[in-house]
């Protein structure tokens, strides 16, 4: 990566030279991400506000959010009046992290916040949404950089009335736009739409959101519900966070470099056993990786007839069966419809979505190597999402990619598989750097992060899937593209 922009940003000197003389560049904030292997306390001494609207009655993620901040390492700082809720207080006290309370017209002048979380589970009509200017104009200002901004709140399809849908929906439209203003400062905002009864499954995604892991990923909303989880694990649900994909085997396409190699590091660091596949001639780039990670390499070419029933059969027979589906591989064969010829089209389609279909039928069958409870991730692409100049194949591929998962999730609720999509935005690799410098530059600022984003960042989101700490995630395409303007 050689972005020009940010490495000014690293250099005091130049960020002032260039706010001295009023330039018009837009220098981007460098983003905190994770350097390690997921931790058990992710957010230890984070400094968090915690709000909500107030409904009637007591909202019924109060004791998930107060488990979930407080086991995490973080300080909960309650909004509100002087009572503390009971939920923050026992479980302050069973983690050694004592809720203090938090007066919004009494804030004290050196107040850094972290992280703010809101509750906008309980809002039903217009006049409740009043309480997201109450909480976050205040408090906003103390947001430091690279901060973190989660709401949670209802699907509005699962709404009780339309005025209720529309109030739930607003929560959405307040999120993005509070995520471009954070942008310019690393901080994001995202949104967890939670269904009733899935409310224990929210712990995964809070953790992550609110984390270094998911740095390029902002203004999005995911879907959390319970329907790859029977009731009697969800009345124990707690999901393992170290070293959580121990004993599982994972599999990786296109791993010999970028994504794909990024993926199968992180994967390997939560104690998988990752076999690492990519074509033939790539041989000497992908034995090194799998070396690396103690993994398996296996050459195949997945626009081949016969790849499918060769990577089943060598995962039921040299591993016993695979945890996790990686489905990284994807060419660009880019021209404009007028010029494209008809082999750039069928190689596009053959492996960006036909090999996909394929492989997966062949791990899916009666005797197919894919286990329950399993995790099958593919890489879709924000051109998936908005179509992109000169790029009718790829972008009819990622499309497909999309209308897929969400098909193949129905039809895998029964085994506790979850299937999910990631739609990368501008993401900083060996393709992207053959862009012509004007256009890549572009790409890179076309978001509200105002960056690229790296391999790790997609690799980040592909491994929070495969663990247990996404079981209530599926059917979603989470985008991580910084909020790219494009298809925003």
């Amino acid at each position: 990566m050689n972005d020009i922009l940010l490495q000014l940003g690293n250099n005091p000197q130049a960020r002032r030279l260039v706010k001295t003389l009023g330039l018009p560049l837009p220098i981007p904030q460098t983003l905190a991400r994770a350097k390690s292997a997921i931790e058990a306390r992710p957010l230890h001494d984070y400094e968090i506000a915690v709000g909500g609207h107030r409904g009637e009655g007591e909202s019924a993620l109060l004791e998930v959010l107060a488990k979930t901040l407080t086991k995490a390492g973080a300080s909960p700082l309650v909004v509100g009046g002087v009572e503390i809720p009971r939920a923050f207080r026992d479980h302050g006290d069973a983690w050694g992290r004592p809720p203090r309370g938090l007066l919004l017209d009494a804030l004290p002048d050196e107040l850094r916040l972290d992280a703010m979380v809101f509750d906008a589970t309980q809002i039903t009509d217009a006049a409740g949404l009043r309480s997201l200017y109450e909480f976050f104009h205040p408090l906003v200002r103390s947001l430091v950089k690279c901060g973190r901004v989660v709401l949670l709140a209802r699907p509005p399809a699962l709404a009780p009335s339309p005025e209720a849908a529309g109030a739930q929906a607003a929560v959405e439209g307040f999120c993005r736009s509070l995520a471009k203003e954070l942008g310019k400062r690393g901080s994001t905002a995202n949104l967890i739409h939670v269904d009733e009864e899935a409310e224990p499954l929210i712990e995964g995604p809070l953790r992550f959101l609110l984390s270094t892991r998911s740095a390029f990923i902002s203004g999005q909303p995911i879907h959390v519900s319970a329907r790859t989880v029977d009731d009697e694990a969800l009345a124990d649900w707690s999901p393992a966070q170290v070293r959580s994909l121990e004993g599982k085997v994972a599999l990786v396409t296109g791993a010999a470099r970028g994504i794909g190699k990024a993926t199968a590091k992180l994967l390997a660091d939560e104690g998988a056993h990752v076999v690492c596949l990519d074509r033939p001639a790539d041989d000497e780039l992908l034995s090194a990786v799998a070396r690396e990670i103690d993994g398996t390499p296996l050459l195949v070419d997945v626009s081949d007839p016969e790849a499918p029933a060769r990577i089943a059969q060598t995962l039921r027979e040299d591993h016993g069966g695979v945890d996790i589906v990686v489905h990284n591989a994807g060419v660009t064969r880019d021209k404009t419809l007028a010029r494209m010829k008809p082999e750039q089209w069928d190689l596009t389609v053959a492996i960006n979505l036909d090999a996909v279909v394929r492989i997966n039928d062949a791990l899916l069958a009666d005797d197919g190597p894919l286990l329950d409870d399993g995790r099958v991730i593919v890489l879709s692409s924000i051109a998936g999402i908005a179509g992109n100049l000169g790029q009718t194949n790829y972008s009819a591929t990622k499309a497909g990619v999309i209308g897929y998962v969400r098909r193949l999730a129905d039809e895998l609720d029964g085994r506790g598989v979850t299937v999910n999509a990631i739609a990368p935005g501008f993401i900083e690799t060996r393709l992207t750097a053959a862009i012509p410098v004007m256009i890549r530059e572009v790409g890179r600022r076309l978001s509200s992060l105002g960056q690229g984003g790296l391999p790790r960042d997609i690799g980040d989101a592909i491994t929070f899937l495969a663990t247990p700490a996404a079981q209530g995630l599926t059917a979603n395409v989470v985008r991580v593209c910084g909020q790219s303007f494009v298809g925003a």
